[in-house]
């Protein structure tokens, strides 16, 4: 005979604080893998292009809650690195699209992979429940972060045209 333990549902600020806890401790297992030559703030550029390819500088000034000279200079470093691009828009000659590279898409699989390899070490540890629950629940909050980020991101556009 087995017991079922009931547990209450959790309350947002309890999820929270555990997912909090959560990424610092991700933070530092990632610290193991390296993201040299780029800095946190680079790294962030580069997913930020990743997932916003052709984005602008006014734009991705405001996503990173920084200035545009602070943003460019940020920007130029990581052209001068080999990591992101930059192209005049088709639609307007004033504008600058900025695209990650080859290089910079191959250098965020790298990052990517050991960060894989310091999660697996960890995960391999789990009991097979909780593992798939954990990517159901990861899986859930992704699809909904994703809205909310895009969502935010459309709000946005509407405040500055």
């Amino acid at each position: 005979m087995t017991v079922t333990v009931f547990r209450p549902r959790p309350e947002p600020a309890e999820v929270a604080r555990v997912t909090s806890t959560a990424v610092e401790l991700l933070e530092v297992l990632w610290g193991r893998a390296s993201t040299a030559p780029a800095s946190p703030s680079q790294m962030r550029v580069l997913l930020m292009l990743e997932h916003q390819d052709g984005i602008n500088l006014r734009s991705l000034a405001d996503s990173l809650a920084s200035t545009p000279p602070s943003t460019s200079r940020l920007c130029d470093r990581l052209v001068a690195a080999g990591f992101m691009e930059r192209a005049v828009s088709p639609a307007d000659r004033r504008e600058v699209q900025l695209h990650l590279s080859d290089r910079g898409r191959a250098f965020l699989d790298g990052v990517r992979a050991r960060r894989e390899q310091e999660l697996q070490a960890v995960l391999k540890m789990m009991p097979a429940t909780k593992r798939t629950a954990l990517l159901e629940g990861l899986e859930a909050f992704c699809d909904i972060a994703t809205l909310q980020i895009h969502d935010t991101g459309s709000h946005a556009d509407d405040q500055t045209a």
